[in-house]
């Protein structure tokens, strides 16, 4: 027993190591089938001897699906905000003040101010005891188990000389491009956009289940350490300490003895932070000496010792005339705001997002106010304020969201937890059945050869009301209306006929099930291999395939659990469509390249980019848009982009051709 205590403990200080390596360093040493081999040999190891379970070991970061709620701890240390500044006038009051109180010289340490959501550590003897939110300052909520999935933050600490107990703080942060990747994805369900990284990660912390947390790929950037026993008697001296103890530390902290350094630090990262993976909002500056904070002390709300200085977001003010409510095809609200144009960043911007109901409310909106619009590393320009000194005395309607569907009339729902209303009228709202229509017909979906101007003739000439009408189109129907000659309806005729043969998880994915995107069609269409094994699922099943939470448990459960759903696709069964995976791919399909991830880059001669994702997922391995270190091949074709030829070279990523790639197949 003593020898498996030994590899078991091998295995995991391997594993932190690697961890720290890729997550910390961003310089992995093993690939990540490699690492995902030693990680499953723990796993294993730790599966049939539990007396040697651990909850600091790193098998235990994947977050369980157990769910619970937050439970509120108060912070031995208040978690006090920094006093904010928008101007060097002000930097420059707290730099005199800080002289004439200290009356000795001083250092500044200068650190950018990352816009995520707040977090504090406590580690006692090198282990992750406890994380907790910022809270009202005093009190906040116990989210260590959300934490532990984050793979920046150690579950161990590396080397020795840190205090027995301490606390350490940071922020905790959604990467631009996982940002932008969450946002598409509930783009294409309609899902209300996070407004910017800050909502979204603090949005993901708040999971009350683990896993989620564990796919949105958070990062945490760490700032400032507590404790009775530090190990150094400077800020700058004990973060430097706390990098080597695998904390993730950015290495642009500086520190200065003038003004003129401070100032010269603002300036570089004002243009230089646009460039950075994650959001920034503005510079903090403490005095580095701890005497010398303790010494100065705090006011009722903030330290003396630091201060926050804010970098300008772009704004303009403009007229609000007025606000549109857009349905879409899964009956969701979206309300415009309808500016008069004004220049912006660049652009001249006429329309800004509203968001949703509380947004508006919020804002305290009339027509005709001067709104003030910004542009800070959002989707779309949003509303921020109102300028209320300019409104009439005599003032304008105010902005109301409305209570009924602008097409239908029917009262609009807000579900319990969501902040967005949407009609529930799903089979007589005109936007959501044309929508759907749209939706089903596009290139990913089912590639059938007409755009949202035809789809809207052929609902108004009553020929489509539903995704199954298209079927029994007639050339005959198309020619009696305009535009249609004899071609172009046989053109139609023929693309219809041809998307009989789009595979079934295509056909999942076209109808347009509420929160079912691309990926989850694909998983779904894996777990049941026809749409009538689908419609049967019970919700525990579903939930049990990757991926499936309960809310789209539930959206599926719905969706076929509606007579006229079920009839519609009765009717594309009987038209031809499939229904189920075909017997062919089910006894082709293998795990060949399970637990591997390939980006497809350039143009190929043997088969299309869509065949070779195909040929990927089948063989049970994992298609990716980019490169990063999770990345074990890319199958490049000609003219591969120079990027990811750059990028593969830094990370050591293999790059094969098309033989090889299909010789891996046929091994």
């Amino acid at each position: 027993m003593g020898e498996i205590k030994v590899r078991i403990k091998k295995l995991r200080d391997e594993l932190e190591l690697h961890n720290y390596n890729y997550y910390v360093l961003s310089a992995p040493v093993i690939s990540d089938r490699e690492f995902d081999e030693k990680m499953k040999a723990l796993q294993i190891l730790e599966e049939q001897y539990p007396e040697y379970a651990d909850p600091h070991s790193p098998t235990q970061r994947v977050g369980s699906d157990l769910s619970k709620e937050f439970v509120q701890v108060a912070h031995r240390y208040p978690m006090l905000s920094l006093s904010n500044t928008y101007s060097e006038g002000e930097i420059r009051d707290f730099y005199e003040r800080t002289v004439r109180l200290l009356n000795e010289p001083f250092e500044i340490v200068a650190e950018l101010k990352y816009d995520g959501t707040s977090i504090s550590l406590i580690y006692e003897d090198g282990k992750l005891q406890r994380a907790i939110t910022r809270g009202d300052g005093t009190r906040g909520d116990d989210v260590t188990a959300n934490i532990r999935t984050i793979h920046s933050i150690p579950l161990k600490l590396r080397g020795n000389g840190y205090p027995q107990l301490f606390e350490i703080r940071g922020e905790v942060l959604l990467p631009w491009a996982e940002f932008d990747r969450i946002n598409k994805e509930r783009e294409e369900q309609e899902e209300p956009l996070f407004a910017n990284p800050r909502n979204a990660a603090s949005g993901t912390l708040k999971q009350q289940n683990p896993a989620i947390v564990a796919s949105r790929k958070l990062d945490a950037y760490f700032y400032y350490l507590l404790g009775e026993e530090l190990p150094e008697e400077t800020h700058y001296g004990n973060l430097s300490l706390a990098r080597d103890w695998g904390f993730k530390v950015p290495d642009v902290v500086q520190k200065f003895d003038t003004l003129e350094g401070v100032f010269n630090y603002i300036d570089y990262w004002n243009v230089e932070r646009k460039n950075l993976p994650v959001a920034t909002d503005g510079i903090v500056l403490k005095v580095n000496d701890l005497r010398q904070q303790r010494n100065l002390g705090f006011t009722a709300k903030s330290p003396r010792w630091a201060i926050a200085y804010k970098f300008q977001a772009e704004q303009a003010v403009t007229r609000l005339n007025t606000v549109s409510f857009q349905v879409g095809r899964t009956g969701t609200v979206t309300p415009v705001a309808n500016l008069e144009p004004v220049l912006l960043a660049g652009t001249v911007v006429k329309r800004a997002s509203l968001h949703n109901a509380d947004i508006i409310a919020g804002l305290d909106l009339h027509y005709g106010d001067m709104v003030y619009v910004e542009k800070g590393g959002e989707i779309i320009p949003k509303i921020v304020g109102v300028e209320v000194e300019s409104r009439p005395a005599a003032a304008n309607e105010k902005v109301c969201f409305i209570q009924n569907c602008p097409e239908c009339e029917t009262p609009l729902v807000r579900l319990e937890g969501e902040a967005a209303y949407y009609c529930p009228n799903e089979s007589g709202c005109p936007p959501q059945i044309k929508g759907r229509i749209e939706h089903f017909v596009t290139r990913r979906a089912m590639n059938i050869n007409i755009g949202p101007e035809t789809v809207e003739d052929l609902y108004e000439a009553g020929f489509v009301k539903n995704v199954a009408d298209l079927y029994t189109l007639k050339v005959q129907d198309l020619l009696t209306m305009e535009r249609w000659a004899e071609k172009s309806a046989q053109n139609l005729m023929d693309s219809l006929r041809e998307s009989l043969t789009v595979p079934y998880e295509r056909v999942l994915y076209a109808l347009g099930i509420r929160y079912v995107g691309e990926t989850i069609a694909k998983r779904l269409a894996s777990a049941f291999h026809s749409i009538d094994l689908l419609a049967e699922a019970s919700f525990e099943a579903l939930t049990e395939v990757d991926e499936i939470g309960d809310r789209i448990a539930e959206s599926v459960i719905n969706y076929f659990s509606n007579d006229l759903n079920r009839e519609m696709v009765s009717r594309l069964k009987e038209y031809g469509l499939q229904m189920a995976v075909s017997e062919e791919l089910l006894a082709n399909r293998s795990e060949k390249l399970k637990g591997v991830t390939i980006v497809i880059s350039g143009t190929f001669s043997k088969y299309s980019r869509d065949e070779y994702k195909n040929m990927i997922e089948q063989h049970g391995g994992k298609n990716s848009g980019s490169v990063s270190g999770k990345t074990d091949y890319i199958l490049a074709g000609d003219n591969m982009g120079p990027a990811k030829l750059e990028k593969a070279a830094k990370l050591g990523v293999k790059i094969i051709g098309e033989e090889e790639f299909l010789n891996m197949l046929s091994e």
